[in-house]
């Protein structure tokens, strides 16, 4: 028996009283009497319970910050009411829609202990109590049927170790044939729309009664695999490598694991191809986004866009106008600009890229081109509109994301066939931008449009499959336009200045301690920890007047005494307490409160919001959007968050996708600028300490950066060149259409 199943606690009793339920998900709050006879609140997954069923539940204990103590159920078993009293109970507190008081009562005194066996079975038996029509009646065995249907299924896979949750899931994907679908293929709990692991769907296929070495989950391990390297950024998996990890993972033999691949890639599962000797094994998706982008950029540089006018002129004007004088690079970009469909423009902090943005708008608006520009994330939207001037969005926004009926996959409203209303796209952080979302923009650019890919190639790369800006660049292929030279207005900026060192492999003077550059050694991470804290509470807000919600700690770790996990928690109990009044809400580990800092930690395409006066609404919230807890609403089990004006009302169920934001990775930092940064160092986690993660936290800060901690981890993260290789043929790809048309090309 595994050591969580030790743990667990048992807990028997009569539901009482529902007092929170949410259809989505099944999360329900309970109070229930146990045997006894005390009142208990109950937490769990529990779909359409009523009052009047008894259950038996497995769980913690815990403590709520308003509620007190809460019994945190994680499996149960419940029992329908049996005797005439507790299915009147149950009827009459509303789980069938349409029957109330009335009817429950003249049910119950007509059929007793079974009313719940005719409900279910026989609805003609229920239209012989007056005032009950047929079509009535077989609408409440409907709905009944269907409950009961929802609860068996998730009483099933409990009853096999597996989340209450995808229960729910398998139930609202397959509907009535959920059941069925789990015995025949019980590996289905592993897909990504149902949210269950492998090792669940693995432990349950076991137990049902199929062979370790069965087609069906060596299937699943050799998909297992593939679906979980996108998590390392790779596009395709070499052949040998994915047979190894099917063995390693379920312990079969390398026939059997290769036989699966040859069933999976028969039966359109997975895409095979031999590219430079390498058998590359891609889930479809990415083999069809890998080789459209291809394709369609390199179409897109083969046609001219026509145009031939001398931009002197032009130029000139804006110069007058903006009083600015571009530089020679800005001005072969505006004619790179106007003179192709695809355009690379790449450089590091203090170089030009925004002027050469908005002179490229002026340029576009001058020659009639309608533009729009997007960005991978929230905060770079935001930030793009502030140097612009102009609209900018994310590119799921631009494109209408949002989750298909069965909420398997994501889907785009813009495409081939309702493209966007443009004449070019300006995508702005480009090197976030990975494989599938490229290709998403990319079928919703008509074809006539230009793109103009702008950022910078020495920052991370994206944290979804692919190294899409760094393998156009590679290519060479491309119109490019890179920007070295340090403009005058960013030349006293020591944030810059040393940006650039660092990106050499230079160290900068750690000791210098000017400007808006500073270095605050401290070589024990309990050190660190309390100097970043001060930073945040004290010095930076009573000395510069930077107040706290305009300071970003950053850290290349979740993990550690200087991890964003610790940061968060620390910084919690510094700058928003625990006070009278202030409401909290406890899930799992953490406590949110109002007042929190927040991040949304994964892409809601279905979220609501509004803005402060409710004159503009949307949908969605988005990977990194940071946020402010404004009101906990206990009574109704909501939280009430502004999102920089986008102010959305979250579940306690869907807590799971937020995160303290005081402190953040570097990595999910990506696209965002904040007025001060401090960047906490320690050793810790040294496959995280490189100069691209060092480079890209420091160009997060816009007026002052404060690194904070060992000195030698950031002298070793300058010399630490180390990038993760990702699985990828886009270069090749491109290099070998590149010589097609230069073949094609010669011969005409």
């Amino acid at each position: 028996m595994a050591e969580q199943d030790v743990e667990l606690e048992e807990l028997n009793g009569t539901v009482i009283a529902v007092l929170y339920s949410n259809a989505e998900n099944g999360y329900t709050v309970l109070r229930l009497r146990d045997t006894d006879d005390q009142q208990r609140t109950v937490t769990g997954c529990f779909p359409f319970l009523a009052p009047g069923e008894s259950i038996i539940a497995s769980g913690v204990w815990v403590t709520h910050p308003t509620y007190g103590q809460q019994f945190k159920a994680e499996f149960a078993n419940r029992v329908m009411p049996s005797s005439a009293k507790d299915i009147f109970d149950y009827l009459v507190h509303g789980p069938i829609k349409g029957l109330g008081p009335v009817m429950a009562t003249a049910l119950v005194e007509a059929f007793q202990d079974k009313t719940l066996l005719y409900l279910e079975n026989n609805p003609e038996k229920l239209a012989e109590v007056p005032g009950m029509s047929l079509k009535k009646a077989q609408d409440f065995a409907s709905q009944y049927r269907q409950q009961a249907t929802m609860r068996r299924l998730v009483d099933f896979v409990c009853s096999y170790g597996v989340r209450p949750v995808i229960g729910m899931r398998l139930y609202k994907f397959y509907g009535e044939d959920a059941m069925e679908v789990l015995h025949t293929d019980p590996y289905c709990i592993a897909a990504t729309h149902i949210g269950g692991t492998f090792s669940e769907a693995d432990n349950m296929a076991l137990e049902l009664g199929f062979a370790r070495d069965s087609i069906e989950r060596i299937r699943a391990a050799v998909h297992f695999e593939l679906v979980y390297n996108l998590n390392n950024g790779h596009c395709f998996i070499p052949e040998g490598d994915l047979i190894s990890a099917t063995c390693k993972l379920i312990s079969v033999e390398e026939d059997s694991a290769r036989n699966a691949l040859e069933d999976l890639t028969e039966t359109g599962g997975i895409v095979r191809e031999t590219v430079k000797g390498i058998k590359a094994c891609y889930l479809p998706e990415l083999y069809e986004a890998e080789t459209y982008l291809a394709s369609r950029l390199t179409e897109m540089s083969r046609i001219p866009t026509g145009f031939d006018d001398n931009l002197t002129a032009a130029v000139r004007e804006m110069e007058r106008h903006n009083a600015i004088t571009y530089a020679p690079a800005q001005r072969e970009a505006f004619d790179l600009a106007l003179k192709n469909r695809f355009l690379i423009i790449t450089g590091g902090p203090g170089t030009g890229k925004t002027c050469c943005i908005r002179g490229i708008l002026d340029l576009f608006d001058r020659f009639g081109i309608k533009t729009l520009l997007a960005a991978p994330t929230g905060r770079a939207a935001k930030r793009m509109t502030q140097l612009t001037g102009r609209d900018a969005f994310t590119v799921h926004r631009l494109l209408g994301a949002r989750r298909d009926e069965g909420g398997e996959k994501v889907v785009f409203t813009k495409k081939e066939d309702d493209p966007l209303d443009c004449n070019a796209v300006v995508l702005d952080e480009s090197s976030m931008v990975d494989l599938l979302l490229l290709d998403a923009l990319l079928r919703a650019i008509p074809p006539h449009a230009r793109l103009i890919m702008v950022g910078d190639k020495d920052q991370l790369p994206p944290v979804g499959p692919g190294n899409v800006f760094q393998n156009l660049l590679d290519s060479g292929v491309f119109p490019t336009i890179c920007f070295t030279e340090i403009f005058r207005q960013s030349a006293g900026s020591k944030i810059v200045e040393n940006a650039h060192l660092i990106n050499q492999g230079r160290d900068p003077d750690f000791s210098a301690n000017k400007g808006d550059f500073f270095f605050l050694k401290r070589q024990e991470a309990a050190s660190a920890l309390e100097t970043v804290t001060e930073l945040c509470s004290v010095r930076l807000p009573n000395r510069m007047n930077i107040p706290p919600e305009e300071i970003q700690i950053l850290s290349p770790t979740r993990r550690g005494e200087l991890g964003t996990v610790a940061l968060n928690r620390q910084l919690q109990e510094v700058l928003n307490p625990h006070a009278k009044g202030k409401v909290e809400q406890q899930f799992g580990d953490v406590v949110f409160r109002e007042g929190d800092r927040v991040m949304q930690i994964r892409n809601n395409y279905d979220l609501l919001w509004h803005n402060a006066d409710e004159t503009a609404s949307g949908v969605g919230i988005y990977n990194g959007d940071i946020g402010y807890i404004r009101r906990i609403d206990s009574d109704n089990e909501s939280i009430l968050i502004d999102f920089d004006g986008k102010i959305a009302l979250y579940g306690f169920a869907n807590l799971n996708e937020l995160e303290h934001a005081w402190a953040a990775t570097v990595h999910k930092s990506q696209g965002s600028e904040f007025k001060a940064v401090i960047l906490a160092l320690s050793s810790s986690s040294r496959m995280l300490l490189t100069r691209s993660v060092l480079y890209t936290g420091v160009t997060r800060a816009r007026d002052l950066l404060i690194l904070v901690g060992n000195d030698a981890v950031a002298r070793y993260m300058i010399q630490n060149r180390t990038r993760s290789s990702r699985f990828t043929f886009l270069k090749t790809r491109l290099l070998a259409l590149a010589r097609e048309n230069q073949k094609e090309r010669t011969e005409n």
